[in-house]
């Protein structure tokens, strides 16, 4: 194309200079020549017949220039022709137009089901809503477009159709499937109907994905990079216990770059937690501890708010923690890395373990045995806001916990969770296979949040089968103790 648009200006420059050449040997014959000399005169008309020819010969060759220009305009370049035999690829893999052969019945991928009104999905997500009306904009966006191009198949007329075509709307639509494998795109299957008409008109799209494409490379030396844990506590001294003894394995022993920051609610156990602290500071010769006495009512949110601003040295990784809380040393890496000042927050999803005393009996092992993600063992805690990994910086720039630090709210977790949200900085939630919370007793009060008190807890407790295993104890030991008896 740079040749081509070089070959124009030279010729555009070539006939420019010949008009300009012409011109001025017409003036100059045109002032040295007498009017009545014949011989001149046919000088003259030789010579702009010449120049006629030649001008015409130019602007030929201009116009064919032009139209190689527009041809090469809408000619696909090597890479934009290596893209769409990509996609060509993709849409030949993709199961749309063939189904592949499956091991089993857990290699299926369903598809989801759509109306105008809602969509059915089985992987329910934070909503736990099974049909789900109120969609993100991105997935509202991405069925629209779908729904539209298919009305404006429907609806384009054909090549020699003169009758009085019927006009498709979204009133027609019946229903919809979709379903995205994650090598190849999404795939959209829509139907119509007409009204009083048996026949369906079916459409099938499909999204194909492109190839990878680098967005950027970051170097992150994690090696100076120290983390500030936070953990709130009141007179829970036992579990204090237990959580020092993980921390001192992996933070202190494995890590090396943490400091701990306990914000301690109440006096009448105050001598315990400072003893606890001392000894693990002189076993392991370890300094970076600081300990922040309240002497008020517990508040979660308060402490946190409090052990953040203590901090007065540069600007700092924070890691809101709990006592029931464990975690790896990969974990700790997953919070460096996550976390950028100004521009990301973490916000892992924790492992919740159940009651070990129901699922090992009488024999339950070691805290650092129970840490395995397993459905069995326990769930991911979507629902929980409370564990977050961002710099002080954009902390205090989001205001804190606000008015929430002082009146000790249980929604205060997610108010901060939502002012990030609104803040303009990515927020990274994503699983965390190396954070635990491990179970522990919950005491229901009698007040008006009871009821969702108990819900909680038995979700907690154990996996719906061991419950229901529970629940029907009596049965069935009643059928053994029959089926027993029948054997003798």
């Amino acid at each position: 194309m740079r040749c081509s648009l070089r070959c124009v200006f030279w010729a555009l420059l070539f006939l420019c200079v010949l008009l300009l050449y012409r011109q001025s040997c017409r003036i100059h014959m045109q002032s040295g020549i007498p009017k009545d000399g014949d011989l001149e005169q046919d000088m003259l008309e030789l010579q702009d017949q010449h120049f006629l020819q030649l001008s015409t010969n130019l602007s030929r060759l201009i116009q064919e220039l032009r139209g190689e220009l527009r041809r090469s305009a809408f000619a696909l370049p090597e890479d934009q022709q290596e893209l769409q035999d990509f996609l060509h690829q993709q849409i030949l893999r993709a199961e749309s137009r063939s189904a592949d052969r499956l091991e089993d019945e857990f290699m299926v991928l369903p598809f989801q089901s759509f109306s105008l009104r809602s969509v059915c999905q089985l992987e329910t997500g934070l909503s736990r809503r099974p049909e789900e009306a109120e969609l993100r904009p991105d997935r509202r966006n991405e069925l629209n477009e779908a729904l539209e191009a298919a009305l404006h198949l429907l609806n384009q007329p054909e090549p020699g159709d003169s009758q009085t075509r019927r006009i498709y709307s979204p009133k027609h639509f019946s229903e919809g499937i979709f379903r995205t494998e994650r090598d190849t795109g999404t795939i959209y299957d829509l139907a119509f109907r007409e009204d009083n008409v048996p026949d369906f008109r079916r459409l099938v799209f499909f999204r194909p994905f492109a190839p990878l494409v680098k967005v950027r490379e970051d170097l992150l030396d994690a090696s100076q990079l120290l983390i500030n844990i936070i953990v709130p506590l009141t007179n829970t001294v036992d579990t204090f216990r237990r959580f020092m003894q993980q921390f001192s394995e992996v933070c202190i022993g494995q890590d090396g770059l943490t400091h701990l920051t306990v914000v301690f609610f109440g006096s009448e156990k105050m001598e315990e937690v400072k003893g606890i602290l001392d000894v693990i500071s002189r076993r392991m010769k370890y300094r970076n501890m600081t300990l922040i006495h309240l002497n008020e009512d517990f508040s979660r949110s308060r402490a946190l708010d409090v052990g953040a601003r203590a901090w007065k040295h540069d600007n700092v990784l924070l890691f809101f923690c709990d006592v029931n809380v464990h975690f790896t040393a990969e974990f700790l890496n997953s919070c460096r890395i996550n976390a950028q000042p100004g521009q990301k927050v973490f916000y892992p999803v924790m492992f919740s373990l159940y009651n070990p005393e129901l699922l090992y009996g009488q024999h339950v092992p070691p805290a650092q045995q129970q840490m395995v993600v397993r459905k069995d063992y326990g769930f991911w805690k979507d629902d929980d806001f409370s564990t977050a990994c961002l710099y002080r910086s954009d902390f205090m720039n989001a205001g804190g916990f606000g008015a929430f630090s002082a009146r000790g709210s249980d929604t205060a977790d997610l108010h901060l969770y939502r002012k990030l949200l609104h803040s303009g900085m990515m927020v990274v939630r994503a699983p965390s296979r190396g954070l635990f919370l491990m179970w522990h007793q919950t005491v229901c009060s009698s007040t008006e949040a009871f009821q969702q008190c108990v819900q909680n807890k038995a979700l907690n407790e154990a996996s719906h089968a061991q419950l229901g295993l529970r629940v029907f104890q009596k049965q069935i030991q009643e059928h053994l103790s029959r089926r027993q008896h029948m054997q003798t």
